[in-house]
């Protein structure tokens, strides 16, 4: 029997994974478009002032399936790299180690924040399990208590989000907060006692060469096994089958000049939103509605190019508080320990906004003098002036799961499913909150669905109740 044909839209890792598994395996032919020049989609990496950089602040997390983390061990060899975690919260006006520790605690901590969080702590015990509500805020005030949820939890969802938490789904906090409780954050902040570590606790895996090192270790060995990557490829339009039998066409555009691909099976990683806007044909008027009901958090990602080794010995400070506008700061040569290039670090300032908004139109000067400018603020100055400032911008950096968002969503879901020999998968796919480790086993999980006699929907159906369970590793 013939290997069927795979179009698999997005080359992320939920794209570049599926390839790999889908050649590795002899289960079909696959070709993958992409409409950027590289993989790795929001986790991939790019070159800057003699740095490799990535989108953002991303670790592979030990939390990673074992299975998963095994093939990328393979794939990647010495180049990935097993580190610890090093960070620091700047939290009402003082930086407290993250991930937690016991000590630094109990010497770092506001007083005032300590006093507040152990007084909840016992009325929360005194008082016993009660009804959470149905949204961000009462899910995190029911377990966490005030204090917590004033100074961290509800400015950084602001921050992030760009809603108040008052009008975000439970679903957010349970998908979101890793740490939803004081059992959870008690157990987390025990992890770091001696003797009480498990394996893997405040340890991350990075490749020497960026956490985009991850989706092309993929990709090429894909390749490798004859998977056809259309990189710089836009997806134009999408035809689907005339009949039970017939293919799917799919019109792709490389600089101008439009291509058609046929295949037996689309796989599609890219917002499900964009799907619905690239069907051909007559889409429902209620799944245009439901289109519009699904959001997305921009974001802008600003690299400071500073003439200086280090600036500080942290991977990553966190930002909370709503009188420093972005929310988290990296160094990526702390992340992957190099030395290269001399004289030279780059730093990471991540800053949500909404995409066309004030913010998204600042040109690269005016948002490297902001980072500045929040820099100064924290007590973290810049040790010189910028020698030069890069900028990229994510319009779908972040799902927002506003109350009531599962209806929308769910009319898009299960209008794709409908689709004959469709597949939306991936954290885009599936409007999810999730590592690249989840986007991985999502990749793998379909590839595990793919029979002899056709795409299995009964497992797939399985799967997705786990996928369902994932929770975000900070």
């Amino acid at each position: 029997m013939p290997e069927p044909r795979i179009v698999i839209l997005g080359a992320g890792p939920a794209g570049v994974g599926a390839a790999h598994w889908l050649r590795k395996t002899r289960k079909a032919q696959v070709t993958v478009v992409e409409q950027n020049t590289v993989v790795g989609g929001n986790a991939g990496s790019f070159e800057a002032g003699g740095q490799r950089l990535d989108y953002g602040s991303h670790r592979l997390h030990p939390a990673c399936d074992p299975e998963i983390l095994a093939e990328i061990r393979d794939l990647l060899g010495n180049d990935l790299l097993d580190r610890p975690r090093h960070g620091r919260i700047h939290l009402r006006g003082k930086f407290v180690h993250f991930p937690l520790k016991p000590i630094d605690l109990m010497l770092r901590l506001d007083p005032q924040f300590a006093l507040g969080s152990l007084t909840d702590m016992g009325r929360k015990v005194l008082a016993g399990k009660h009804d959470e509500g149905d949204s961000f805020a009462s899910v995190l005030l029911a377990n966490l208590g005030p204090t917590i949820c004033r100074d961290f939890y509800f400015p950084y969802a602001r921050k992030i989000w760009g809603r108040d938490p008052d009008t975000l789904s439970a679903i957010q906090a349970r998908r979101r907060v890793s740490a939803g409780s004081f059992g959870k954050l008690v157990r987390k902040v025990l992890t770091q006692v001696p003797g009480l570590k498990p394996p893997g606790a405040g340890r991350f895996f990075y490749p020497k060469k960026g956490y985009g090192q991850i989706s092309e270790a993929f990709a090429d060995a894909a390749r490798k096994h004859g998977a056809d990557f259309r990189l710089g490829s836009r997806v134009v339009r999408l035809h689907g089958p005339s009949s039970a039998q017939a293919p799917w066409i799919i019109e792709v555009d490389r600089n101008g000049k439009t291509t058609e691909l046929t295949a037996d099976y689309v796989w599609s990683t890219i917002p499900i939103t964009a799907l619905a806007r690239s069907l051909s044909g007559r889409v429902p008027a209620e799944v245009r509605d439901a289109s519009a009901g699904i959001e997305y958090r921009a974001m802008i990602l600003v690299y400071l190019e500073l003439p200086v080794d280090q600036f500080t010995e942290f991977d990553a400070h966190y930002f909370p508080s709503a009188d420093v506008s972005i929310t988290r700061l990296s160094e990526p040569k702390n992340y992957a320990v190099v030395a290269e290039p001399r004289g030279r670090t780059t730093l990471c300032a991540e800053l949500p906004c909404e995409a066309d908004d004030e913010v998204w139109r600042m040109d690269d000067a005016g948002l490297g003098r902001q980072v500045a400018d929040d820099l100064a603020r924290a007590g973290i100055p810049l040790p010189a002036p910028p020698v030069a400032v890069h900028t990229r911008r994510l319009r779908q950096a972040y799902p927002i799961y506003t109350k009531g968002y599962e209806g929308p969503f769910g009319i898009l879901d299960h209008w794709a499913e409908s689709l004959p020999r469709l597949l939306t998968y991936g954290r885009q796919g599936l409007f999810a909150h999730d590592n690249t480790h989840h986007a991985l086993y999502m990749a793998r999980a379909a590839v595990d669905c793919l029979e002899p006699a056709g795409f299995n929907e009964d497992k797939w159906t399985e799967y997705r109740k786990v996928f369902a369970t994932h929770v975000v590793e900070d």
